[in-house]
């Protein structure tokens, strides 16, 4: 009789496998005498009977099911096994889990810009979180007809609803249209908000939201690139380093251009100094009442004469 007893016996478990799963139901066999239910660490096990919830259990652990699970089951704390006759009743599998998922634009949304009649076609990517939130809404709306739920379904809804949410949030706020990134983080704060108001309708809640880059189509990208080219020529030394950078990257000479652009300087600094020098020897020989020994106006030697023998400028 004993060893025909535990051939009877069942173990419900839920092997989990694969991480991607929110939960899983056991229902295909009776839970026979001598039955154990595990439970591994991140699940939660929910004994149904009828459609009804009996029991929830979230330690880990091996527990006898007669004994250690029936007396607590709210309408079933009286059962007993019989010898021919188990207890036909599921087992919800919950993960417990928080789930990390990627999300993209299937294709370009096309957001409201002034002066294009058709909008702005732009492409989105991120990130986002999401676990398990109400045990007892997950049962009503899905466990009640499905077997199991994935994150690829919850992954499923949100990509459906991310054009309209994507659209909606950018515009209600007046958002710059050629500078979304700087802005990426308020507009996910508030598409995470309107996406787990909508999951949570099935027991399920998205703990993170993350917008990782916004992109433009090719032309828009190469006319930031150029916009931004042209706000740093606002003086001689910002376009010294916009050529010398440029002819780098074109691979023209870009080192030639750097050695002009210093021997400019220098020469610059050089002509600088020659002219200060003969504005000094003028003034000191004017100070002694004699004549300059250079031109103050071309900088060529005077050679004691009243004009300057290259430009004709009067020295005395």
């Amino acid at each position: 009789m004993g060893l025909f007893s535990k051939q009877l016996a069942n173990v419900v478990e839920w092997n989990e496998v694969g991480n991607n799963v929110l939960f899983w139901k056991w229902s295909n066999q009776e839970i026979k005498k001598g039955s154990r239910l595990i439970i591994r660490p991140g699940q939660d096990a929910i004994f149904l009977y009828n459609g009804r919830v009996e029991g929830i259990f979230e330690d880990e652990g091996s527990y006898d099911i007669e004994s250690e699970i029936i007396p607590f089951l709210s309408s079933l704390k009286g059962f007993k096994f019989g010898f021919n006759s188990g207890l036909r009743a599921e087992v919800l599998f919950i993960n417990t889990k928080e789930h990390l998922l990627k999300w993209g634009t299937k294709n370009a949304i096309n957001l409201p810009a002034p002066g294009l009649p058709g909008g702005m076609p732009v492409r989105s990517f991120g990130t986002f979180s999401c676990k398990i939130a109400d045990h007892m809404v997950l049962i009503d709306k899905l466990a009640g007809v499905k077997q199991m739920y994935t994150v690829e379904d919850v992954k499923e809804r949100i990509i459906s609803e991310l054009d309209q949410l994507l659209m909606s949030w950018i515009s209600r706020e007046g958002h710059d249209m050629f500078n979304l990134q700087a802005d990426a983080r308020n507009i996910a704060k508030g598409i995470m908000s309107d996406l787990d108001m909508d999951l949570r309708k099935i027991g399920i809640g998205i703990t993170d939201f993350n917008i990782e880059s916004f992109s433009y189509p090719e032309s828009i990208a190469k006319m930031q690139e150029k916009a931004a080219a042209q706000s740093m020529v606002g003086d001689m030394n910002r376009y010294q380093q916009m050529a010398v950078a440029d002819g780098i990257e074109k691979g023209k000479g870009g080192a030639s251009v750097a050695g002009d652009m210093v021997n400019l300087q220098m020469g610059m600094m050089m002509g600088q100094q020659m002219m200060s020098q003969m504005q000094n020897t003028q003034g000191a020989a004017g100070g002694m009442g004699g004549v300059s020994k250079f031109c103050p106006n071309c900088g060529q030697p005077t050679e004691g004469l009243n004009f300057c023998g290259n430009c004709g400028y009067k020295l005395k």
